[in-house]
């Protein structure tokens, strides 16, 4: 099977790229997230991480048999004058592989903390990593594209997971 993740910069937040990659602000127009949703419909199953305010834009450009999933965040950074603070974020995923009835249950949600100091904001740690393959049932047989690797902590789940190298060609170019 062929599966994908897309950690974009997060609609309005290309600006936080602005040093990693010089098209980062493409992602601040929503014709760039719903050119992406379109990418995606290719592969077998596919997950997207995006944060809360952007959900009710981005779901809507989604096919009707997606779901979303949050990852909760125990430890999380704090913004002054944002409260209630932002805690989860959303992940829309679609298709997966099929799970026989003796198959462990998948949650849709996930509870890690945030990473520091990865030099990439919104770095994900390898617990969210290693819960999106869980999510979307990747084997070891299959093929899976991260098209944002920033930090390859992706790469790192699959290496861990599969004890085999990974070679990654992502859509966008790296945004490290």
């Amino acid at each position: 099977m062929r599966f994908a993740y897309a950690d974009p910069p997060y609609l309005g937040c290309g600006a936080l790229y602005k040093k990693h990659h010089d098209e980062a602000h493409v992602w601040d127009a929503l014709e760039s997230h719903k050119e992406l949703i379109g990418l995606l419909a290719d592969y077998d199953g596919w997950a997207m991480s995006l944060h809360t305010p952007s959900l009710r834009h981005l779901l809507p450009l989604c096919p009707d048999d997606c779901r979303v999933a949050a990852w909760i965040k125990p430890f999380a950074s704090f913004k002054p004058g944002v409260n209630p603070g932002y805690c989860w974020e959303p992940v829309i995923f679609r298709g997966s592989r099929k799970r026989e009835r003796t198959d462990d249950t998948v949650r849709d949600w996930v509870s890690a903390n945030i990473t520091l100091q990865k030099g990439l904001p919104g770095a994900k740690p390898p617990a969210f990593c290693d819960w999106v393959l869980d999510l979307l049932g990747v084997e070891k047989d299959d093929v899976f594209i991260d098209l944002f690797p920033g930090t390859s902590s992706m790469d790192s789940a699959l290496a861990r997971r599969f004890s085999s190298g990974w070679t990654n060609a992502p859509l966008f170019g790296n945004l490290k």
